[in-house]
């Protein structure tokens, strides 16, 4: 498995949206996103974004997770 890239919230929202997420609220600095399969929509997926501050690893393993994306699968669309 490959290692979790270091990167911010704010690259970690425009990498999300590039895999289908939309942003649908965001209350101060946690963004949500959600994803539409045509039928419902997917999971809630919460990121932080302060500034250009680096996520914690476990911070993005959650976001992964909760976004039923792989760490390849993040990377590629980094």
């Amino acid at each position: 498995m490959p290692r979790l890239p270091r990167v911010s919230g704010k690259d970690t929202v425009r990498t999300l949206k590039r895999a289908g997420f939309h942003a649908f609220d965001q209350s101060g600095s946690h963004v949500y996103l959600h994803k539409f399969d045509g039928v419902k929509f997917g999971p809630r997926v919460t990121v932080p974004v302060h500034g250009n501050k680096t996520l914690a690893p476990k911070t993005l393993q959650s976001i992964l997770r909760a976004a039923e994306l792989s760490v390849e699968e993040f990377i590629e669309l980094l």
